[in-house]
């Protein structure tokens, strides 16, 4: 295995400076590669995102995969070889590394949970479709948190600078679905006082997301579907036709294949939309994720204002036991009923609405599962007299608890941000902040 890194790059200046200045902290004399052609000389190729090669480029050669990794400065820790895939992009082969190392999965800021099987399944499949310019399909239970993976794949795609912009075709009313989507003339009808945008006009260069595609009327699906393949439609009242350059994430919670036998939804329609299928976990198959959850929904309720919640581990494993039939919005609205019921408080089991108290038989995550934040107890000592710096026990018991998921991750940075249920980046953050190193 050679020792040093070379590097092939596209041609965009920023990334470019962006990489010779990591590389550079890390070894001044390392070889880079610049271009295709230098390839011959190369042991080595980083691939960054853009860079594309022909297979025959890369026969017989390691190819390492680092990337935003590099930032944590710990070559060993971030770079791993593997026998020469070819990637489309820097995003796709952060996505397959994972599959292939067989650990963890790279930091790719989907800002989705995925501890889980499941999870992580959707989570490479999502990494893989995000920069395609396909159609997607999500399929998964009501409050499951569909929208959020459309989110996440328009984050991620390269159309990320554009709208998100996102129509439930259930909650409007037929007579004015039409208009909702793609717009109207003044006049076009009654009350229509002057012409409007519709949502595709509105989703130019960005993500158009239909929400529940399966409560859409027959009569729009026929209208629908012209849109989506001749990428043109007129508003109510207009005869000019107009385009929009829209990527189409549709989703729904009802099985189109049995509304396409029955008759209540277009066969022609269902296969312009399935083109890449993503299938959304209902929160009873992913329970690992739950105490990521809880953390992730208390701490967005406190960032809206609404005060503080801490979960005790016996309230978490209730949590954990019960079946979710609400999936993650019926988790997110008994949170919210906590924290008015239990402001500042840590909830235990016994303070949990008799339904969500579980049974005598605590779930317990599949072996490979290594959640540990949800079994760490919550201890308040008594409030000294003369008071405490709340800041500096904070960062006391942040620093413990770094050191200890470093050394139980065998001091991989990446690992260590699972244990603690933090992106890797975040984690950076923290231990350059406490001046810590990832060999402590």
């Amino acid at each position: 295995m050679p020792t040093r890194i070379q590097l092939l790059i596209d041609a965009d200046p920023n990334i470019i400076a962006h990489y010779r200045l990591l590389l550079e902290a890390l070894d001044p004399n390392q070889q880079r590669v610049t271009c295709v052609e230098e390839l011959a000389q190369a042991n080595a190729v980083l691939l960054a995102d853009g860079a594309s090669l022909a297979p025959e480029a890369l026969a017989g050669r390691p190819c390492f995969l680092a990337g935003v990794l590099a930032q944590q400065g710990q070559w060993p820790n971030c770079v791993a070889c593997v026998d020469a895939p070819v990637f489309d992009s820097l995003l796709e082969g952060l996505g397959r590394l994972g599959s292939i190392l067989g650990g963890a999965p790279p930091d790719i800021d989907h800002g989705l949970v995925a501890s889980s099987p499941a999870m992580q399944e959707l989570t490479r499949l999502l990494a893989q479709v995000a920069d395609k310019s396909v159609t997607v399909l999500i399929n998964g239970p009501s409050g499951a948190g569909k929208e959020l993976v459309a989110q996440a794949i328009h984050r991620l795609s390269s159309r990320s600078s554009g709208p998100f912009v996102p129509i439930n075709c259930g909650a409007i009313p037929r007579e004015l679905l039409e208009s909702e989507l793609f717009g109207h003339e003044r006049g076009a009808f009654t009350g229509a006082i002057s012409s409007r945008a519709g949502r595709f006009e509105l989703a130019d260069g960005g993500t158009l997301f239909l929400d529940e595609i399966g409560d859409m009327p027959l009569d729009m699906q026929v209208k629908i579907l012209r849109a989506i393949q001749e990428r043109s439609f007129e508003r109510v009242g207009s005869s000019e036709s107009r385009s929009a350059d829209v990527r189409i994430i549709a989703a729904t919670h009802r099985d189109l294949p049995a509304m396409i036998d029955a008759g209540e939804f277009r066969e022609d329609l269902y296969y312009r939309l399935n083109v890449f299928p993503l299938q959304v976990p209902a929160l009873s198959e992913r329970k690992e994720d739950i105490p990521a959850l809880v953390r992730d929904i208390i701490r967005q309720l406190a960032d809206d204002g609404l005060g503080t919640l801490a979960l005790a581990p016996s309230a978490v494993a209730s949590l954990q036991a019960h079946p979710w039939a609400g999936n993650v919005r019926e988790l997110a609205n008994l949170l919210e009923r906590l924290l008015i019921m239990y402001p500042d408080k840590v909830v235990g089991r016994q303070d949990l609405p008799e339904a969500y108290r579980g049974a005598e038989e605590v779930w317990q995550p599949p072996a490979r599962a290594e959640w540990r934040a949800s079994e760490a107890a919550i201890a308040v000592d008594e409030l000294p007299v003369e008071g405490v710096s709340l800041k500096e026990e904070v960062a006391d018991f942040e620093q413990r608890r770094i050191q200890q998921a470093l050394r139980a991750a065998d001091h991989v940075v990446s690992r260590a941000a699972q244990l603690l249920g933090l992106r890797r980046t975040t984690l950076i953050e923290k231990m350059r902040k406490y001046g810590m190193s990832a060999d402590v």
